[in-house]
């Protein structure tokens, strides 16, 4: 299974191919029809990497406690 690292440089390849414009059609949609698959991973991964994010805390005791990071 590829990593979101991979699965970001594989993205950023098919958004310059298809930038130079310079394919067949045929091969433009496959090309976007990657792209977006690959995207999908990506957001994916990011949403999962997300979701596992804590901030630790520490208390006014003195205890560590793990919490969700609010990005928003």
């Amino acid at each position: 299974m590829p990593t979101f690292e991979e699965n970001l440089k594989a993205l950023e390849t098919v958004v310059e191919q298809l930038e130079r414009g310079d394919l067949p059609l045929e091969d433009s949609v496959k090309l976007f029809e990657q792209g977006m698959a690959l995207s999908a991973a990506c957001k994916q991964d990011l949403e999962a990497a997300e979701g596992k994010l804590q901030v630790l805390m520490k208390q006014q005791n003195g205890k560590m406690e793990a919490k969700d990071l609010n990005l928003e």
